[in-house]
Formats: structure tokens, C-alpha cells, sequence
């Protein structure tokens, strides 16, 4: 899945000089405060941490109550979704209208019915809602299905992402993974139709120009036959 990466960054956190004797166990509260919110800083959410503390030395920083600066390297693991980029999450509520989605066990997805291409239908079925495939009956999509869709947006203040299915290449992740060669075909077919569509137009636009150079050269052939006669 896409939207994961890893970052290595250089940290300064701030102890109270009372964290002096459990400075590890004050650093890794300090780095908990940041997960599964997102970063500025970082440039996505924090997942997970990795700290090496760079020295044993404090810097102790001027004030009414001086508090300790501990210099440290982390890796982090980020969760930074962009536009068009391929996730994977988990259906927890399907609708006429939208499908639902959590992705990671954190952020919720959102896939409204526009961003739903005309390939799967909506349909209840023993009462439970369901969108399903015209072209193909096991290529389904319901409450507990790992989908794949792109992302239209990310708000960076609530963990929400506005996706899309309308790729072919998008739709139940299970399906995806066992047809890989029959929607890899659909895909290049619909990237070879604008292709198709120019050169239909380049065709036409050949053809009309050379009618024209026809109509206009028996304009010419009739006008000197026509002087021909005359003379």
C-alpha cells in the first residue's frame, strides 16, 4: 500500500528536571503524545517510533524551573496519503449513496457514490448492501471487504480521506490480486482509447481536406473545360 514511508529525525525533548532519574520512560511518553496525530513537522501521522538517544548528556535550559534538553534520533513510520495514491481499507458501512472505509484501523475513508464507476451496481441481498460487478459476478464489494481506491484528499485535522473507485485497476483488493491480467488488459485498453479517439479525429479531419481538394480541383478542370469550349 501506498501512503507509508519511513523518516529518520534529529529530536530535542524537554524533561522536567524530575524525569532526571527515568529519563528513557520520560522520552517514550514524550514520543507517544505524537501517534496517530498528524505532523507539520513530519509531514504525515506518526505510527510508530524507533528512539536512540544520541548522548547521556543534558542541556540544561535557563528559567524559573530548567528543564532538560535530550538530544535523540528516531525513525518514524509516517502515514502521509496524496492525492492518487493507491490505499487499501477495510468496508465498515456500505450505502446507496457512499461506501465506508477505515484504513490502518484509524483513518476513515469516505467513496461517494460519483467516485463509484458505473460497473458495480448497487443491490441488498439477504439483507445486507452490496455493490457488485456488471461484468463480473464475483468481483463484489461489502461490509468486510479490503478494497483498493485512490485518494482524492486527505484532511489533515480529522484523519479523513476522500477516495475514488472510478480506476479499473481499483475495487475489492482480494479480486484485484486473483485477475490481475484481465483488469491490466481493461486498463490498457481505456489508456488506448484517447489514442484511438485522436486518430479517429486526425482520419476525418484527412479525409474532409482531402474532399475538399478534390471538389476544388473539378472547380478548376470544369472552368478551363468551360473556357475551352468558348475559345
Amino acid at each position: 500500500m501506498e501512503g507509508l514511508k519511513e523518516s529518520e529525525a534529529n529530536l530535542v525533548v524537554y524533561l522536567h528536571p524530575s524525569m532526571a532519574k527515568c529519563v528513557n520512560d520520560a522520552i517514550l511518553r514524550e514520543l507517544s503524545s505524537l501517534l496517530f496525530t498528524y505532523s507539520e513537522t513530519f509531514d504525515g501521522v506518526v505510527l510508530a517510533y524507533d528512539p536512540n538517544v544520541r548522548s547521556n548528556l543534558a542541556k540544561i535550559l535557563p528559567g524559573i524551573h530548567p528543564y532538560l534538553g535530550v538530544r535523540l534520533k528516531a525513525k518514524l513510520l509516517l502515514f502521509s496519503p496524496k492525492p492518487n495514491m493507491l490505499l487499501e481499507g477495510e468496508v465498515v458501512k456500505i450505502s446507496r449513496q457512499s461506501i465506508h472505509a477505515v484504513i490502518l484501523g484509524f483513518s476513515s475513508a469516505v467513496i461517494a457514490d460519483e467516485d463509484i464507476r458505473d460497473e458495480f451496481k448497487y443491490k441488498v441481498k439477504h439483507g445486507k448492501e452490496v455493490f457488485v460487478s456488471r461484468h463480473h459476478k464475483k468481483h463484489k464489494i461489502k461490509v468486510g471487504t479490503m478494497i483498493r481506491f485512490l485518494v482524492k484528499s486527505f484532511d489533515e485535522e480529522i484523519l479523513h480521506i476522500s477516495g475514488s473507485l472510478v480506476a479499473v485497476h481499483t475495487g475489492c483488493a482480494r479480486w484485484l490480486d486473483a485477475n490481475l491480467e484481465e483488469w491490466s488488459q481493461a486498463d490498457r485498453a481505456n489508456a488506448q482509447q484517447p489514442k484511438l479517439f485522436v486518430g479517429m479525429i486526425l482520419i476525418l479531419i484527412f479525409a474532409e481536406a482531402l474532399a475538399l481538394y478534390g471538389l476544388i480541383v473539378g472547380i478548376i478542370l470544369s472552368s478551363r473545360a468551360g473556357q475551352s469550349r468558348a475559345d
